[in-house]
């Protein structure tokens, strides 16, 4: 599965922790896609993010190979925070299009949460480890000053 991640799993800790094989492939983004964060997660602490097809966005990630084997674990690991799969398309940096495998919040939006500060982090520690741009990096640290 090429698996576009945008989550806490973008950080290479954490990716390492839940497909251990997973390797990086290349960094991409989501054209017409926002960033929201509509989940409430009491064990983090404040809203954890999802993405929604939001004209004049862009959400960067950072793209993975997940092998046959891991597949389940990572649909765990996002279920486990109210996303599902669903497939779009990325684009790299080159201008090049590619099917990837996300996960959406699918649940009711009422409303978007203040960020749990502890995510952003990790989100933010990956954005910077894969060399995302700085005009995403610093959308981030913007939401992590309303963060909880």
């Amino acid at each position: 599965m090429l698996y576009f991640a945008y989550t806490a799993l973008i950080s290479p800790e954490r990716i390492a922790q839940v497909a251990p094989t997973a390797e990086f492939k290349f960094i991409a983004h989501l054209p017409e896609w926002g960033l929201e964060f509509p989940i409430k997660d009491k064990d983090w602490g404040g809203g954890l993010p999802s993405v929604a097809p939001t004209s004049g966005s862009t959400v960067w990630g950072a793209v993975f190979e997940v092998p046959e084997g891991e597949v389940d674990l990572v649909k765990k690991m996002e279920g486990e925070e109210r996303r599902s799969a669903t497939t779009v398309e990325a684009m790299d940096r080159t201008g090049k299009r590619h099917q990837v495998t996300t996960f959406v919040f699918d649940g009711r939006k009422n409303g978007g949460h203040a960020p749990s500060s502890k995510y952003l982090l990790m989100m933010l520690r990956g954005s910077r480890h894969w060399s995302l741009p700085a005009g995403w990096i610093a959308g981030l640290e913007e939401h992590l000053s309303s963060a909880s």
